[in-house]
């Protein structure tokens, strides 16, 4: 326990972690921590995941300008462009605080957070390992939200993301921390608390807020995010085919993606044998499959020309790129072993 600034009592010790690639939003979230009220962090760590030792340092100083007093409690360290997994971790072993809480770096924590989380950690019973934040995603009030803010929305509902989440710091250490091997910003964090859980912790959800604003992304950001695939293997080996109940998350479309991506295929076979027919049924199984995945995205958005056409391309390529994704997976990951036998090894 330490002692609270301009206080006689006492207050429970807390480090911020974010890992960052220094994008704009990062002075944003830096400047909400420095301006929330009640006890500030013993220590905040701020891990650059850029790759490579050259990468530009004015973006990075010009967003610490911005801490005021709290700069003198930041470090500032290097992880090597190795995903957010392994920027935390490097997080990890800088952190004395018996708590540590990591924020993502398109975040901004509410005017009271500060003050919110002493108080979430201090109702911490002691077999809870970790408290989590309430995320509120804010979405366009004029009109329906696209496919893309949807996704982000979606977050507000998500279990134990780290955008916003707090762990002891010993808990984090006694299972070694993040798995590595998710080298991009999904299901690391379900994975970790997964392991927390069955190392015999509890997690609750606390009372403070972040607000998660919608980050501007590419016209084609939902093919990128397919990738994800792959860690869902990953996820299944881990944690056995049942691990998206354990961590209550949507089971989502891969074995539709699957089918209609089969279907596809076997039009393209069957028509270069020359078997007309057969060809043009597995092609309507495609096209309904297809139709199917695209409306779904459709009906609940804005329906623009920008994003129904957007969403009639990407619905076709989505199910090809999801398989491809979640069998190279399956085979990068083949020898991984299940998170207790890893640890019985």
């Amino acid at each position: 326990m330490s002692a609270a600034p301009g206080t006689g009592g006492t207050r429970t010790g807390y480090a911020v972690v974010v890992p960052t690639l220094v994008r704009d939003t990062l002075a944003d979230c830096l400047a909400a921590l420095a301006a929330a009220t009640g006890p500030a962090p013993d220590e905040i760590v701020l891990v650059d995941d850029r790759p490579g030792p050259d990468a530009g340092s004015g973006a990075l100083e010009h967003a610490l300008t911005v801490l005021g007093d709290l700069r003198e409690r930041t470090v500032v360290l290097r992880s090597g462009g190795r995903g957010p997994a392994a920027a935390r971790n490097t997080g990890i072993r800088a952190v004395t605080s018996p708590w540590t809480a990591f924020l993502d770096d398109d975040v901004q924590v509410g005017p009271h957070w500060c003050d919110q989380l002493i108080q979430d950690l201090a109702e911490a019973a002691p077999d809870t390992g970790a408290v989590q934040g309430v995320i509120a995603v804010p979405l366009p009030g004029e009109r329906r939200p696209t496919d893309w803010e949807r996704g982000t929305a979606g977050l507000a509902q998500a279990r134990w993301i780290t955008a916003d989440m707090a762990y002891r710091t010993d808990v984090l250490k006694r299972v070694a921390g993040f798995d590595e091997r998710f080298t991009r910003a999904f299901r690391e964090d379900a994975d970790l608390a997964l392991r927390v859980l069955d190392a015999g912790w509890r997690i609750r959800r606390g009372r403070r807020t972040t607000r998660h604003p919608v980050r501007p992304a590419a016209r084609w950001v939902s093919l990128k995010q397919q990738r994800g695939n792959a860690d869902d293997a990953l996820m299944r080996r881990l944690h056995g085919p049942d691990w998206w109940a354990k961590a209550v998350a949507p089971r989502g479309r891969i074995r539709r993606h699957a089918a209609i991506t089969a279907a596809g295929a076997a039009a393209l076979v069957l028509a270069a044998a020359g078997r007309p027919r057969a060809a043009a049924l597995a092609g309507a199984g495609w096209a309904a499959g297809t139709a199917e995945f695209a409306w779904a995205r459709i009906a609940p958005g804005p329906r623009t020309r920008h994003e129904v056409t957007t969403m009639l391309v990407t619905s076709a390529l989505i199910p090809p790129a999801a398989t491809w994704h979640r069998l190279s997976g399956l085979w990068r990951h083949r020898s991984a072993p299940a998170w207790g036998e890893a640890t019985a090894a």
